[in-house]
């Protein structure tokens, strides 16, 4: 008992000090990187392709903002899922809003049953480009640009060993769903883990026309249940690399909860297992993470109920020490991320000590939903993505077992809650 509790709490403290070097790597390159934007006639044409079903609590902001570029040579792709579609009304409004020339709204014309909805809209907008489009930049609905946006995405583009350039996404700390909170905490280590293995972003992307074509990444999509995990992999085969470009750090403000939550894990984590060669490792990450201190609260457990009040005592400081290390982790990188997005002239989440209070609980809440989400995804078959079921039996092995348009009544209740 003595020998595990001392291995334990050594295990515990020397896994924060990892994560803390991790974080602190991160960090360095968020503010250490030298932005190098070209001028306006050295910019390619680009295409800027979205692929929308459902309407997305922001997706009106997300299309407003992103024909608002600060960029020459541009054309929005919207691909919407079916013309019933609720995103279908509210992207033509707003673009008669906008009253602009430069973007194209088509309905998806062909569903591809082996690969995801998001790939097929994809390729189909790929396919429709003309020669003249140097670039390709992928966005999702959820994520409001800035106008400097798209030049800050193109412009490492031009270092010809950089294959793809990416941002990431920031969920806001609101603290009005447990979900919310939950998604939050573990978006800061998926973050820094995304950096480290140098994982793209779908939701903020580039990458040039003729890579695309060049290292087969078209023919991957049109079996893949998602379009980026795998890109990391294929451009390495060509001597290409991921490039985080840290003013792409971009505000989400969706709200989600719990069930929603551990949905979207389960998907993640299937989608790494499939397409990302360095799954082991996250999955690792994650897994020291939840272990150690969970198996660190069964042994205070066990202490209090055996009366060892002085074993009980030490575990309960160490997983203090643990816990609220990485509470501090979490608020030094909040603060640090608030910089960047105040630069975007994005709005920023006030932290109040009751949101840093449900933060701290939020923690070990944290960890035992992932710990559910890793387990439940390693013998998962099927899973949905916005009310479509995909049979999954490998990577390249993708079935859409029914299409069938998305309606507003399959809207959630709440506006702000993420489809």
């Amino acid at each position: 008992m003595l020998d595990l509790m001392i291995f334990l709490s050594k295990s515990l403290l020397s896994w924060l000090v990892i994560q803390a070097c991790f974080t602190l790597v991160f960090l360095w390159y968020l503010y250490s990187y030298q932005k190098s934007l070209l001028p306006d006639e050295q910019l390619p044409k680009t295409a800027v392709i979205i692929c929308l079903r459902g309407a997305d609590p922001f997706i009106h902001n997300c299309l407003r903002s992103l024909l608002r570029q600060n960029y020459p040579k541009y054309d929005l792709k919207v691909i919407v899922d079916h013309q019933e579609d609720p995103s279908w009304k509210i992207a033509t409004e707003t673009i008669a809003q906008s009253r602009a020339t430069n973007v194209q709204i088509s309905p998806l014309r062909i569903v591809r049953h082996n690969c995801s909805l998001k790939c097929s809209g994809l390729l189909q907008a790929v396919s429709d480009l003309d020669d003249s489009y140097q670039v390709v930049a992928l966005v999702d609905a959820d994520t409001i640009v800035h106008p400097n946006w798209l030049r800050d995405l193109v412009s490492p583009l031009m270092d010809e060993q950089v294959g793809a350039t990416t941002g990431n996404r920031w969920y806001v700390p609101t603290g009005n769903y447990w979900g919310s909170l939950v998604r939050y905490t573990g978006n800061i280590s998926t973050v820094v883990q995304m950096f480290i293995f140098r994982i793209p972003w779908g939701g903020t992307l580039a990458i040039r026309t003729a890579t695309l074509h060049q290292t087969g990444l078209l023919e991957q999509w049109g079996q893949s249940l998602c379009e980026d995990l795998m890109i990391h992999k294929v451009l390495k085969k060509h001597k290409l690399r991921v490039k985080l470009v840290p003013s792409l750090m971009m505000a989400n403000w969706e709200e989600c909860d719990l069930p929603r939550v551990l949905e979207n894990l389960q998907r993640l984590l299937l989608c790494f297992r499939f397409y990302h060669p360095a799954w082991l490792a996250v999955v690792s990450d994650a897994v020291s993470s939840i272990l150690f201190p969970t198996l660190v609260l069964v042994l205070i457990l066990e202490s209090l109920l055996e009366t060892q009040w002085y074993a009980a005592a030490l575990l309960a400081a160490c997983y203090s020490i643990y816990t609220i290390g990485l509470l501090l982790m979490v608020l030094v990188v909040e603060m640090l991320i608030q910089r960047v997005i105040v630069l975007q002239d994005q709005a920023i989440a006030k932290l109040s000590p009751a949101t840093v209070i449900k933060m701290l609980m939020a923690i070990p809440l944290t960890q035992w939903v992932y710990g559910v989400a890793i387990l439940s995804s390693l013998w998962i078959s099927t899973i949905k993505w916005r009310n479509l079921t995909y049979r999954v039996q490998g990577p390249s092995n993708i079935q859409l077992v029914e299409y069938r348009p998305y309606h507003w009544l399959d809207q959630p209740i709440d506006p702000k809650v993420s489809l």
